[in-house]
């Protein structure tokens, strides 16, 4: 399971608009279990969902945002890859 440490394109943008999951799934027609796993990077978004939700959020967000969120988040730094590096610097 991913673990999330940065907040994707489209909770930022409900966060930002003040919507609910719960408003944005009923105004979507959208299971909100689903949609926040799709919100939480743990489930992929459906084409036809990441469409109805760009339309909602009236362009704020792309179809693309939603259907690739890592592509526009910024990069997770791996503690343990960066101990292991400035270890083998110090040798």
């Amino acid at each position: 399971m991913k673990e999330i440490t940065h907040e994707t394109p489209l909770r930022r943008v409900r966060r930002e608009s003040g919507q609910t999951l719960k408003s944005v799934a009923d105004s979507v027609d959208y299971d909100v279990g689903n949609l926040s796993r799709v919100e939480r990077n743990l489930q992929k978004a459906p084409a036809d969902l990441a469409e109805r939700l760009s339309r909602h959020f009236e362009g704020r967000i792309s179809e693309l945002q939603i259907l690739y969120p890592d592509r526009y988040m910024p990069p997770v730094s791996d503690s343990s890859t960066n101990s292991l590096a400035e270890g083998a610097r110090a040798q």
